[in-house]
């Protein structure tokens, strides 16, 4: 057996091959372009056929490692972290060093790695689909605080006609009077028509609701500041609408790909998971059902377990923080979700508290309740049924007493 560490980076790859005995047999620099991967490929081909050579790496994703599973090479990523708990103590880094570290590795603890499977296409492209839209979520959060915070400074009066400002509705409206005499100054129908233009559900009913709160006295900036901040309301504006449609299309194109799916009828049905939540979670989890061998597998991918620490007579756990946080938040916002629709799931967080919990705190260990069940509905291609639970819950708690 061979092992090849790849230290990756954005223009060049750096490779150090060594062989079952620790000894370094080959190294190799390539650029991150088609050749220089090419380049590579046959480099590991020329040293021994490719299932015989176990290539480390710090990514599971990429060009890359693209290029390694199309050639048939056996790839296992691991944390980046490792390498820097190898590190000499000298502290000397350089990418080859990182190369023969990670080779290294791969060598003394193969058996405890795993091999890097591809995703299904379906869960590759809901993954990509739901991280891309959550990243854009990010950026219109931003923009919305930038919003409501320019609006306080001149326009408060606005934060009371919409409960969203990332609505259609409520951007149309700012941008059609982006000041509040602008506002005041419009008629009742004048307000309907620019709600029903901005998509409103019932513009004829919010109308009179905003006409009438707009001429009741509220503050009201100076000239410059009003006019300074109206610029900058537009500005943000402008920035939000395409947003928000793009937003829209994301939430169109995840649901149908989601529908394709033979695993979709088992995470729709969880409660509280709604259109958002169900498939972030099948695309973080998965549907290699080979991928993980019990329940706890799983809840430390999603750091949902706590990590025990003893030394000596002191003895405590801890938050995981080494886990895919994409799939973490999922569970955490499902978590709470669920709270509001679970009797149960509230008890279970209810008596969390109680016993001193933070909320956090409470919202993982309800989190990683969710996991086992989820787990077992998972491996079994059932929807969540809550007589069954409650059944099963029932039966375990006659059993522990």
């Amino acid at each position: 057996m061979w092992f090849a560490g790849i230290d990756w980076a954005d223009q060049h790859h750096d490779v150090v091959v060594i062989d079952e005995a620790g000894r370094k047999v080959a190294q190799l620099r390539v650029e991150h372009t088609p050749e220089g991967l090419n380049r590579l490929i046959t480099f590991l081909r020329e040293l021994a056929p490719l299932e015989q050579i176990a290539c480390i790496l710090e990514t599971n994703r990429g060009l890359l490692i693209t290029a390694l599973l199309e050639a048939g090479c056996i790839l296992y990523p691991v944390n980046p972290k490792t390498v820097d708990r190898k590190r000499s103590a000298s502290g000397a880094k350089t990418d080859l060093i990182d190369a023969y570290l990670l080779a290294k590795h791969g060598r003394s603890e193969l058996a405890d790695l795993r091999r890097l499977e591809p995703d299904s296409p379906t869960i590759a492209e809901l993954k990509a689909l739901t991280r891309d839209q959550d990243s854009l979520i990010q950026s219109q959060t931003r923009l919305v605080n930038r919003l409501s915070a320019c609006l306080k400074a001149y326009y408060p009066v606005a934060l009371q006609l919409f409960t969203k400002l990332h609505q259609r509705s409520a951007l149309v409206f700012l941008q059609t009077y982006p000041t509040p005499q602008a506002a005041m100054s419009a008629s009742l129908v004048e307000i309907e028509a620019t709600l029903k233009k901005g998509g409103h559900t019932t513009p004829t009913q919010v109308a009179s609701k905003i006409f009438a709160t707009l001429h009741q006295p509220h503050l009201q900036a100076d000239s410059i500041t009003t006019r300074t901040k109206a610029r900058l309301t537009l500005a943000l504006i402008e920035q939000l609408l395409p947003l928000v449609k793009q937003l829209a299309e994301y939430d169109k194109a995840i649901t149908d790909l989601f529908l394709t799916h033979a695993d979709h009828s088992t995470f729709a049905s969880l409660p509280g998971a709604g259109k958002r939540l169900a498939p972030r979670l099948l695309a973080e989890w998965g549907d290699d059902r080979q991928r993980y061998d019990e329940a706890a597998s799983i809840a430390a991918l999603a750091g949902t377990s706590p990590v025990p620490y003893e030394s000596g007579n002191y003895a405590r756990v801890h938050q995981r923080f080494a886990c895919i946080k994409p799939l973490r938040n999922a569970f955490y916002q499902f978590a709470w979700q669920s709270t509001q629709q679970e009797a149960w799931a509230r008890e279970y967080y209810d008596r969390k508290r109680k016993e001193g919990k933070s909320h956090s705190m409470a919202i993982r260990a309800l989190a990683n309740v969710w996991v086992r069940i989820v787990f077992a509905m998972w491996r079994q291609r059932q929807s969540y049924q809550r007589n069954t639970f409650e059944a099963a819950r029932h039966l375990h708690a006659r059993r522990a007493a």
